[in-house]
C-alpha cells in the first residue's frame, strides 16, 4: 500500500494497516467499513449521540488528511482508530482535544487539559479507537499505530479515552503521561493522556485489555 504499513500479529488472520487518503483511495471500501464499525460500536452499543449517515458514523475530523488504523479479518473490520496530526486544520477545526478545550464541541468539557492544547508537527492525536473484543486486535492496532507514527518522525500521540484505555496503553510499554483530569459527561468517563512513540523493536505488549473505546 502506498503510504501504509501492513502487518500480521499474534493471529495470522488479523491484519492491521494504516490507510492514507487520497493515496490509498483503492482501500476506501475498508474505510467505509470502519465508519460502519464505529456506528455499531459507539452509537448502537454505547449509545453515544453522534452524527451518522447510511449506517456510518463520521464527522468533521474524517477528512482526506486523516489517517485510519484498521484491523480486519478477511476484509471484515474488527477494530480501528483515527489519527490526525495536531497541526492539521479542517476549516475552523483542528483536532478533537484542542477543539473541545476551545469550546468548539458542545457536549465535551473544556477542562480536559491541565495546560494549553499543543500544536506540533511531531505530535498526533488518536481518537475513535475501538475493537470488537477479539484477542490480539488491540495489540495489533497499537503496534501498527506506533510503527506508523515512528516512521513519520512523530514523538508522541495524544489520546482521549476511558481510564481503562489509559491503563491498556500503559501495559503496552508506552511511556504514558496523563495530561488532564478524569472528566465525565452523559457518554461516560474519559481522560486525555500522551503516549511517547517508541522504536517498534523495543515494544513489549504485556497484558493488554481485550477491548477499549476512545472518543
Amino acid at each position: 500500500l502506498n503510504g501504509a504499513n501492513e502487518m500480521k500479529l499474534d493471529q495470522p488472520s488479523i491484519t492491521a494497516e494504516v490507510i492514507e487518503l487520497p493515496q490509498d483511495l483503492n482501500r476506501w471500501d475498508l474505510v467505509r467499513k470502519f465508519y460502519e464499525f464505529r456506528r455499531r460500536m459507539f452509537v448502537d452499543r454505547l449509545g453515544w449521540k453522534l452524527g451518522e449517515y447510511e449506517q456510518m458514523e463520521f464527522e468533521q475530523y474524517d477528512s482526506f488528511d486523516t489517517r485510519y488504523a484498521i484491523a480486519h479479518v478477511d476484509g471484515n473490520v474488527v477494530g480501528g482508530g483515527r489519527l490526525r496530526r495536531t497541526d492539521q486544520r479542517n476549516g475552523v477545526y483542528s483536532y478533537m482535544i484542542r477543539d473541545a478545550v476551545l469550546g468548539l464541541l458542545p457536549g465535551l468539557p473544556d477542562n480536559l487539559l491541565y495546560d494549553d492544547a499543543p500544536v506540533d508537527t511531531q505530535l498526533w492525536e488518536l481518537t475513535r479507537f475501538a475493537t470488537n473484543g477479539q484477542p490480539g486486535v488491540a495489540v495489533a492496532l497499537l503496534y501498527e499505530i506506533n510503527a506508523y507514527l515512528n516512521s513519520r518522525g512523530a514523538t508522541g500521540c495524544l489520546c482521549l479515552g476511558t481510564p481503562a484505555f489509559l491503563r491498556m496503553a500503559s501495559k503496552f510499554s508506552w511511556d504514558v503521561d496523563q495530561m488532564g483530569p478524569v472528566c465525565s459527561n452523559e457518554d461516560g468517563r474519559f481522560v486525555v493522556f500522551r503516549c511517547s512513540v517508541t522504536d517498534p523493536s523495543e515494544l513489549v505488549p504485556g497484558s493488554v485489555a481485550r477491548q477499549a473505546a476512545a472518543r
